[in-house]
């Protein structure tokens, strides 16, 4: 059984950066899309970007949230079985809890939707506030 743990959440000041990782455990990620969303409070879980099952050749079709165009990017360490969220360019709109998903054998370009992804991390916190 797939587990996702996000780590890598915390306070950073507006215009600053961090990185997020979802590390999978159980199962290799390789074969599964990976989604990262996040939910503010009071709003509805949105994606962000998302990368689709790896067939490994070196850059996996990716598909993101124009909120985050140029700011985030996503990546995979197969060896350490791991995804990771590169976020760039802080703004306190990006704040929210952040989750990692899972969904098997996607090999087309991801979609962003949450109903799309079956498994779940339990997310990690962003706060972005001077």
């Amino acid at each position: 059984q797939l587990q996702l743990v996000e780590s890598g959440g915390g306070l950073v000041q507006p215009g600053g950066s961090l990185r997020l990782s979802c590390a999978g455990s159980g199962v290799s990620l390789d074969n599964f899309a990976i989604g990262w969303f996040r939910q503010a409070p009071g709003k509805e879980r949105e994606g962000v970007l998302c990368i689709s099952s790896s067939v490994g050749s070196s850059s996996d079709p990716t598909n993101f949230a124009d909120s985050v165009k140029g700011r985030f990017t996503i990546s995979r360490d197969n060896a350490k079985n791991t995804v990771y969220l590169q976020m760039n360019s802080l703004k306190p709109e990006d704040a929210a809890v952040y989750y990692c998903a899972a969904e098997p054998l996607v090999f087309d370009l991801c979609d962003l939707k949450p109903s799309d992804f079956r498994f779940w991390g339990q997310g990690t916190q962003v706060t972005v506030s001077s």
